[in-house]
């Protein structure tokens, strides 16, 4: 049985990112990776509004030291959280080590917040920039 790799799915050109369209640049499928989409886990649809960090990092969302917002102004911290947990979930279930996931997101680049969870969980977290 092959070590399983939590991926960010767009990673894989599924059409999940905010603008609901693939990657250009999509990276190869492999056995035992484990695709997931933080965003649409924590309850968010796609397309959707871009968010981002306001005046933070991840780790700072998740000790609520700060928020995510959406281009509109609106408030999604508790999707992006919800989506972090459903992620960590997933992990442990399929008892993966590592995680791959795509820079430049609030919830997968290298200051997301499901980036940040899973580094506090002593996830290995490899970022790419397609």
């Amino acid at each position: 049985m092959s070590e399983k790799i939590i991926v960010s799915m767009c990673l894989l050109g599924i059409p999940c990112r905010y603008n609901g369209k693939a990657l250009d640049k999509a990276i190869k499928y492999k056995e035992g990776m484990v695709p997931v989409c933080p965003e649409q886990l924590g309850g968010l649809s796609t397309p959707r509004p871009k968010s981002f960090i306001e005046d933070g990092k991840g780790l700072d969302v998740i000790l609520k030291r700060c928020r995510v917002k959406n281009e509109l102004g609106e408030d999604v911290t508790i999707y992006f959280l919800k989506g972090a947990e459903e992620t960590l979930k997933i992990t442990r279930l399929v008892n993966a080590k590592k995680a791959i996931l795509k820079a430049r997101s609030p919830s997968c680049g290298a200051e997301g917040v499901t980036t940040a969870l899973l580094k506090k969980s002593k996830i290995k977290i490899e970022i790419i920039d397609p």
